[in-house]
């Protein structure tokens, strides 16, 4: 299975950007988890097949409606640890 680890920057903390990614992860079938880094951007890992692997990430370059985001840098690589779900973390 293909795995994208996103690092999304911007005004995403405190705006229910990760709830957001949580719902699309879930409407498109991808697995993985987000969370907050202290730096105050978000992280993303994600599970799915690549072309749906691109669709969420339209997604995230979108953000939720408070959001603002300035960038999304997306790094494609083969999973190495299957995940059943998509979590907040």
């Amino acid at each position: 299975m293909t795995e994208i680890q996103g690092t999304v920057i911007g005004k995403v903390q405190g705006v229910q950007f990760r709830d957001y990614v949580q719902v699309i992860a879930g409407e498109l079938g991808v697995v993985g988890y987000v969370k907050n880094n202290q730096d105050g951007s978000v992280l993303v890992v994600a599970q799915a097949q690549p072309d749906t692997l691109k669709n969420f990430v339209e997604y995230l370059h979108e953000g939720s409606v408070l959001s603002l985001v300035e960038g999304v840098a997306v790094e494609w690589r083969t999973a190495e640890v299957a995940y059943s779900d998509f979590s907040v973390r």
